[in-house]
């Protein structure tokens, strides 16, 4: 049979440091039908649009590059996906490499019946404190138990890490929706994707490397971001995509609340939860494959960040939801 066309789409804003092993990986990809990768660049200022050219000359009409003004990933992925000329849309990131039969088994579990799929995010950190953070990641007391984590054998899911999926259903549903924190698409499209009576099934034979970041200012700052774009998914469509954001939500509520009362001269609660939490993150740190001072740190400041985020987001309230439409 006629293996389908396909069309990566890659959105991208300033990702030097990646874009080179990412591109590799996916112009080496073995598919025996078309393929094409088309990157919505946002405005990168730190030469990736020069790698970015260089690499359209090279790869001889099966890259092309197109302008994303609104500069994040929603918008980005949805102005790709209007260009591109796949039947099958293959939903790409900056920070990831992938296995060279990556699309083909994309592929090969939409033909198996699937509406959408997706491997598992294997982080591998590149230095000292983003091997921490890849250990953290890879601990269900840091991420809940989502199984595009830790799933063993294809299932079903209720999100999945990036993901193929057929053209006409992507429009059909309504494309990648933007949020004011820039963060949580994945999570709403795959929402509303099942709310369609649509599949999302994760697949641990779709491989790839996810590089996390590097210092913990961009792991606060990525994190603070996801924890708000929860909440404004709990905004957008009356629920949180899943319980799992609630444990950080409680775990902020409840260093709040040891706070107040032990300004109030009652410090008991406060010790307690700060004593449960770094249990907790001692045991992360120890039982993980990272080195133990950094691991501790990330899930740190993972826990924290996301669990303000949502806070933030909540306070905020409903606010504009900006939907971001294929031009």
């Amino acid at each position: 049979m006629r293996a389908p066309s396909v069309s990566v789409i890659l959105p991208i804003l300033d990702e030097r440091d990646t874009i080179d092993d990412v591109l590799t990986s996916l112009l080496d990809q073995r598919y025996d039908g078309p393929l094409e990768i088309v990157v919505a660049d946002g405005g990168s200022t730190d030469g990736t649009r020069e790698r970015l050219v260089d690499w359209a000359r090279r790869a001889g009409g099966r890259l092309r590059v197109i302008d994303n003004p609104d500069r994040r990933q929603s918008p980005g992925l949805n102005r790709a996906a209007a260009v591109a000329t796949g039947e099958i849309l293959v939903r790409a990131d900056g920070h990831t490499v992938y296995a060279p039969d990556y699309v083909a088994r994309s592929v090969a579990a939409l033909d198996d019946g699937a509406d959408a799929a997706g491997g598992r995010m294997n982080p591998v950190g590149r230095t000292r404190f983003g091997r921490g953070v890849a250990a953290a990641m890879n601990s269900p007391l840091t991420m809940g138990p989502a199984r595009f984590h830790h799933a063993t054998r294809r299932e079903s899911v209720d999100t999945v890490y990036l993901g193929a999926f057929r053209r006409d259903d992507f429009f059909a549903v309504g494309g990648f929706r933007g949020f004011p924190s820039g963060a949580a698409e994945d999570a709403d499209f795959y929402h509303r994707w099942r709310a369609s009576g649509r599949t999302v099934v994760v697949d641990p034979a779709i491989v790839s490397r996810y590089t996390p970041r590097d210092d913990p200012r961009s792991l606060w700052r990525q994190y603070l971001a996801y924890g708000r774009g929860k909440a404004e998914m709990l905004w957008a469509n009356g629920r949180f995509p899943s319980w799992r954001p609630l444990a950080p939500l409680g775990l902020v509520a409840a260093l709040g609340v040891g706070a107040v009362l032990a300004l109030l001269g009652w410090p008991w609660l406060l010790l307690v939860v700060v004593a449960a939490w770094w249990a907790v993150l001692g045991w992360v740190a120890v039982t993980g494959n990272g080195p133990p001072f950094e691991t501790f740190l990330a899930a740190a400041i993972m826990h924290l960040a996301y669990g303000l985020g949502v806070v933030v987001g909540l306070l905020a309230g409903p606010g504009p939801v900006r939907r971001s439409t294929a031009v």
